[in-house]
C-alpha cells in the first residue's frame, strides 16, 4: 500500500492566509517542505481521503488525474478537510459525465450537507459511523472516533487495510477517549499517519494534538502493540500557530522514529 500526502497543513496552511507569524515567513522565505497545503492523502492513487479547497492545485502539482479516484472518503465537515463544492466538477455542466465516477462516503453531517447542496445530483454517498467497518474495492474501511470538534459531529480517522498492509489515517483526531482506545485493543499497524497540528505550543483546545500529547499518543499505541518496530510513523496537519518548521519538528521527532510529513511524500508500506 502507498499513502500519498498531498497536503499537511492546517486550516490556515503554511505559509498561513493573513499571517506574519515566525514560521509563515519562514515558509514565505524559503519555500520547500516548510510550504503546506491543507491536509489530505491518496490511498494507491485510488482512494481520496478529505477534499480539500486545494484539491485543484496538489494535483496540478503531483500530476494526478482524479477520475483515477473510485472514493472519496470524508473524516469530518470542518472547511479545510470538506470543500463540499468541489465535488460538483466531477459531473455535467462542467464535465460531460451524468455519474460521477466515484462514491462518496462520509459521516451524517457530510451527507446532508451534500443533500441540501446537490438534492437532485446523482452522487453515491454512502453514510460511514465510527466502529462500524465498510468494504470499497479490495479495501476494508473502519472508521474510528475522534476527539475533536463539538461533539455534535461523528468526526472520524480511517483505518483502511488491503488485507496485506493497514493503515490509520489520524488527522484532526485530539487525544482519544476510552471507548476509542478499547477499540484499538489487539490492531496492528503498518502505518500511521498522526496529526501535530499544536507543535510546541499548548493551548486550551484539546481537539488537535501538541507535540508532548503526539509523543504520549504514540506511545500509548507501542505499549498496546498496535504500533509495532515495524510501524511507519509519520506526522501531518502541522499549524503554523505550532511555532516550528520542518527542520524544527524533524529534530524533535526523529528521536521517537516518526518522520515529519510534507506536501508530496509517499510512504510505502
Amino acid at each position: 500500500m502507498v499513502v500519498h500526502l498531498l497536503g499537511t497543513g492546517g486550516a490556515e496552511g503554511i505559509p498561513a492566509i493573513y499571517s506574519e507569524s515566525r514560521v509563515s515567513a519562514h515558509a514565505r522565505a524559503h519555500g520547500g517542505k516548510d510550504v503546506r497545503s491543507r491536509t489530505s492523502a491518496l490511498v494507491d492513487g485510488n482512494l481520496k481521503l478529505d477534499l480539500g479547497p486545494d484539491t485543484w492545485a496538489q494535483i496540478q502539482r503531483e500530476r494526478l488525474d482524479a477520475t483515477d479516484w473510485s472514493a472519496v472518503l470524508f473524516t469530518h465537515s470542518d472547511a479545510d478537510h470538506f470543500a463540499v463544492e468541489e465535488l460538483q466538477y466531477a459531473l455535467y455542466p462542467f464535465n460531460p459525465y451524468e455519474v460521477a465516477g466515484f462514491t462518496v462516503y462520509g459521516n451524517d453531517t457530510i451527507a446532508e450537507a451534500i443533500a441540501v447542496r446537490y438534492p437532485d445530483w446523482p452522487l453515491d454517498v454512502v453514510r460511514t459511523k465510527s466502529f462500524c467497518p465498510f468494504h470499497h474495492a479490495e479495501y476494508t474501511v473502519t472508521p474510528i472516533r475522534a476527539n475533536h470538534g463539538s461533539g455534535f459531529e461523528d468526526a472520524q480517522n480511517l483505518i483502511v487495510s488491503d488485507g496485506r498492509s493497514t493503515l490509520l489515517y489520524a488527522t484532526d483526531t485530539g487525544v482519544y477517549q476510552p471507548e476509542t482506545w478499547a477499540f484499538l485493543e489487539g490492531w496492528r499497524l503498518d502505518c500511521l499517519v498522526l496529526e501535530c497540528t499544536e507543535g510546541f505550543v499548548l493551548t486550551p483546545y484539546n481537539g488537535h494534538l501538541d507535540l508532548e500529547e503526539f509523543k504520549d499518543v504514540l506511545a500509548r499505541l507501542r505499549s498496546m502493540g498496535v504500533v509495532h518496530e515495524g510501524t511507519k510513523v509519520v506526522s501531518t496537519h502541522h499549524s503554523h500557530n505550532g511555532d516550528a518548521t520542518h527542520a524544527e519538528l524533524e529534530a524533535a521527532l526523529r528521536p521517537v522514529g516518526v518522520t515529519v510529513g510534507y506536501d508530496g511524500l509517499k510512504v510505502e508500506f
